[in-house]
């Protein structure tokens, strides 16, 4: 298996990018796209628990568009063949004084492109 092949590893990058920018422009349309519509996919968030696309949309279209803004470090992406890949990477926000957040994204290449299949949010004290 190739671990990070150049091509893969660009396309991968290029989704986590959409995804960040849809993030911190609170654009609920490409969140919800980059994530698979599947029962199975799952995000764990820093106070909730999402199992299944449709609680995931919910929690989106719910949430305030206020503080959404980041400034992101360590980003680790690594694909595994050309349809896996992990993204992994640090936050931070001004509202998060002497804390880091945390950010884990598994991501499956579909017929329809790379798409996130779990997640995983959370913050601790920096």
């Amino acid at each position: 298996m190739k671990i990070n092949d150049p091509t893969v590893l660009a396309e991968v990058e290029a989704a986590f990018a959409e995804y960040e920018k849809a993030l911190t422009t609170n654009d609920v349309a490409t969140l919800d796209k980059l994530f698979k519509d599947s029962p199975h996919t799952l995000r764990y968030g820093v106070a909730e628990n999402l199992y299944g696309y449709s609680e995931i949309a919910a929690f989106r279209s719910a949430r305030s568009p206020v503080g959404v803004m980041r400034a992101i470090e360590r980003t680790v992406i690594t694909t595994y063949g050309d349809t896996t890949a992990t993204a992994n990477t640090m936050f931070r926000r001004d509202s998060m004084v002497g804390k880091v957040g945390r950010q884990s994204q598994t991501w499956i290449k579909f017929a329809e492109g790379w798409r996130v299949v779990s997640a995983h949010v959370s913050v601790i004290p920096e």
